[in-house]
């Protein structure tokens, strides 16, 4: 890639990062559309590519979070890399694939670690928001109002009714305790 180019690019993907609206915005115009045509041009429908580039988004996103992920190729290369894997995998999962898809890029990126990878801690997620759901009241609450609203122990204290955000923060070790057995109960029959 030319340096201006290349510096472009590793300037979208530090916005990314960064959760940046204006380099989320540049990204997705300037490579929705070819994801799109991937989708729509092997059997896929609009939504399909909606979906298609939102997990390829979140593997960008998640890859730039990193820190330690250097870019080897333009943008639009590896997001169509892993569009494409993503889509090929579907398609299999659905019994629709039949043939190669189209390759419109001669350049082709490795990205199956970096699927598999998202995948996983997708599936993670979704054991941990599970795990979450069996926890019952107070501890779900009790977690989300710390985790998630980023309440401070006093104001747990007071909103759940303890003496102290000491006997809080004693009480959200329980639940923590708790969330990691029905966690890791879950992970173990995988």
């Amino acid at each position: 890639m030319k340096d201006s180019i290349l510096e472009q690019e590793l300037g979208l993907l530090k916005g990314l990062a960064n959760n940046d609206k204006k380099s989320i915005e540049i990204i997705y115009s300037q490579n929705y559309n070819l994801i799109q045509a991937l989708i729509l041009n092997n059997s896929g429908t609009t939504d399909d590519a909606k979906d298609i580039f939102q997990e390829a988004m979140m593997v960008l996103f998640d890859k730039a979070r990193s820190g330690n992920f250097e870019l080897s190729c333009q943008i639009r290369t590896y997001l169509y890399s892993v569009a494409r894997r993503l889509w090929l995998k579907k398609l299999n999962q659905t019994h629709r694939y039949t043939a190669d898809l189209d390759d419109t890029q001669e350049t082709r990126v490795v990205v199956d670690d970096d699927v598999n990878e998202h995948e996983e801690k997708d599936a993670e997620f979704e054991m941990m928001y599970t795990s979450i759901n069996h926890l019952g009241e107070p501890c779900k609450s009790l977690l989300e109002a710390f985790y998630f609203k980023n309440k401070s122990m006093q104001e747990i204290a007071e909103d759940f009714g303890y003496t102290n955000a000491e006997n809080a923060k004693t009480q959200k070790y329980k639940c923590l305790m708790r969330l990691k057995k029905i966690f890791f109960s879950q992970y173990k029959k995988l």
